[in-house]
């Protein structure tokens, strides 16, 4: 099992594994200190920012979009 990150980072990098991508992530310690917010990184260019708590999230890699 991997181990529980801590929410103190404030800019995080997520892959395509990551989507949807929401917050907080499941891997964080306090995985519950706000409620969960989906947050649309694709279609913003790669980049989504929390509204709860603030941390910067930068989508890297490749997205294969399925039709």
């Amino acid at each position: 099992m991997s181990e529980l990150k801590e929410n103190r980072a404030r800019f995080i990098e997520v892959n395509a594994d990551n989507l949807p991508l929401h917050c907080p992530m499941p891997d964080m310690v306090s995985w519950n200190q706000h409620p969960r917010v989906f947050l649309p990184i694709v279609e913003n260019g790669g980049e989504a920012l929390c509204p709860y708590c603030g941390t910067r999230y930068k989508l890297v890699g490749e997205v294969k979009h399925h039709h």
